[in-house]
């Protein structure tokens, strides 16, 4: 009796290891992301899903229908021919099946699949299969595709940095030539209208390398007082150039604002950039308002602009009649990366620069939206307080004439500019075209150098390599670096001595104001 009941319970306990098994299975395929699949090649064309794979395309086990054709419908549309002919040359020529494609899952979610299948020929009762894998690799692709993002933007960045730097070197000396210009034409002069019209164009321009070094993040963070009503107005003219005809553009500005303390190009760049999203939003025209005031925040409103404190903000509003946003967007709209554009045609880093510059300067900004009723962006600045006013200028430093400065600079223009500006001053200068020019002029001349002025891109030698070989025999010599890009923190050298950082262009004012400030260290 024993024998025959070991003959009954064994074909249990083996169904019941076979069902473990394939539990296991399913198990390891949903901690893994990855589903099973197998099609009958008999002519049938039925298709099996494990239940993993039901979770990938959102489908619930037992409602699939179970067949190739059905699988099809799940395909993207745009991907379809390549999944097709894929699968035809496995099935012909055993070719390995390896593809990753689009799904359209049935809540209409697209995600990303990697499949990979071999053929399996006839055995037993079984004719030949195509059994194959799927992975859900949504997430790896979105990752691939921020990267892709960011080599674009830093290669774009790097190219927008080179033309800035050659644009600040040309306005360095535009700007520095009509200063020194007016500097010498009586105000009742017939050329210092014109030389006046120079000098405000070169400005204008000089604006616009801001704006490309800020998108390429080589751009110094210089916080100085501004008023925010005169940085809206001057960018009214870009503003209008850039939402074109069909759109309408006003302005409703608070008068007598009180200034703010930040990095006037930078706000500007995120105002620009506010004012392209509305743009986009308004693909058939509509109406654009930027509007300034003065409010005063309670606990009620603080409340619900977390972490808004209470007390007093200077408020500027960028506000569009466009399509508006939903909440699940407006709850993403700041995060790096996203994007509500077709691929190919945004970043998805434009609203995060624009946060990041509003916090960097104390800021705050939040969106109010509603589909079909335009989008309305808040942005809150804290007034500059007492303690933030800019110091008056001192000009109580030792004459002039006791000092000697060494010029190197490459650029001909700029290096006369320069020179021209502190010789006007009083200064007694030394100059030179390069970095070894430099060091041989300072070792054939008997003259104690007082202060280094030098370019930071320079053929043959960088102007901080000249400062590192001048400052090893003079640990207290003052050093300047001038630079059409960001040439990095000011910090200290040697026996705590500063390098100072200057931003082309300059005016030879700038360059003087500079140059006292050093020397008064």
């Amino acid at each position: 009796m024993a024998d025959t009941q070991d003959k009954i319970d064994h074909p249990i306990e083996q169904a019941a290891s076979l069902d473990e098994h394939r539990a296991l299975l399913e198990k390891a395929q949903e901690v893994a992301h990855v589903g099973s699949w197998v099609v009958e090649l008999d002519g049938s064309e039925r298709l099996t899903w494990s239940a993993e794979t039901h979770r990938i395309f959102d489908v619930t086990v037992g409602s699939f229908p179970g067949t190739v054709e059905a699988f099809w419908t799940f395909v993207h549309p745009e991907d379809l021919p390549a999944v097709r002919a894929a699968s035809h040359a496995t099935r012909e020529s055993g070719a390995p099946y390896d593809v990753e494609h689009r799904i359209v899952t049935t809540a209409g979610h697209v995600r990303w699949v990697h499949e990979r299948a071999d053929v399996i020929q006839a055995t037993g009762t079984h004719g030949r299969r195509m059994i194959g894998t799927v992975q859900d690799i949504t997430d790896r692709r979105a990752l691939e595709e921020q990267l892709r993002h960011s080599q674009k933007m830093e290669a774009v960045g790097r190219l927008a940095g080179g033309v800035a730097h050659d644009l600040n070197n040309a306005l360095t000396a535009v700007v520095g030539y009509t200063e020194l210009a007016l500097a010498e034409l009586q105000d009742d002069h017939p050329a210092r209208a014109d030389v006046a019209e120079i000098r405000h164009a070169a400005e204008r321009a000089a604006a616009v390398a801001r704006q490309l070094l800020s998108f390429a993040r080589r751009q110094i963070f210089e916080p100085r007082l501004f008023d925010l009503n005169e940085t809206i107005a001057g960018l009214a003219g870009l503003l209008t150039r850039t939402l074109g005809h069909d759109i309408t553009f006003r302005t409703e500005l608070a008068p007598h604002l009180p200034p703010i303390l930040g990095d006037q190009g930078q706000i500007e760049q995120a105002i620009v950039n506010l004012a392209v999203n509305a743009r986009d939003a308004m693909p058939d025209g509509g109406q654009l308002m930027i509007t300034s005031a003065l409010q005063e925040v309670d606990d009620a409103f603080a409340r619900t602009h977390v972490p808004m404190p209470t007390g007093r903000f200077i408020a500027i509003s960028v506000a569009d009649t466009g399509h508006g946003l939903d909440a699940e967007t407006q709850a993403q709209v700041f995060e790096p990366f996203f994007t509500t554009r077709a691929d190919g045609e945004g970043t998805g880093l434009g609203l995060a620069m624009v946060y990041s510059t509003i916090k960097q300067t104390g800021g705050f900004i939040f969106v109010e939206s509603e589909v079909g009723h335009g989008a309305t962006f808040r942005l809150y600045f804290p007034p500059a307080g007492q303690e933030l006013q800019e110091a008056p200028h001192d000009p109580a430093v030792a004459d002039p004439h006791e000092h000697t400065i060494l010029v190197v600079e490459d650029e001909p223009l700029i290096l006369h500019v320069v020179i021209a500006a502190l010789r006007a001053d009083g200064y007694q200068v030394l100059s030179a075209e390069s970095g070894p020019d430099a060091l041989a002029l300072v070792a054939s001349s008997d003259v104690r150098i007082d202060l280094l002025l030098t370019d930071a891109m320079m053929p043959g030698m960088q102007g901080t390599e000249l400062a590192g070989q001048l400052l090893a025999g003079r640990p207290d010599l003052p050093v300047i670096v001038m630079s059409g890009y960001k040439p990095g923190p000011v910090r200290p050298i040697g026996n705590g001595r500063f390098i100072y950082a200057m931003q082309k262009p300059f005016t030879p004012d700038e360059v003087r104001a500079k140059v006292r400030e050093a020397l008064r260290r």
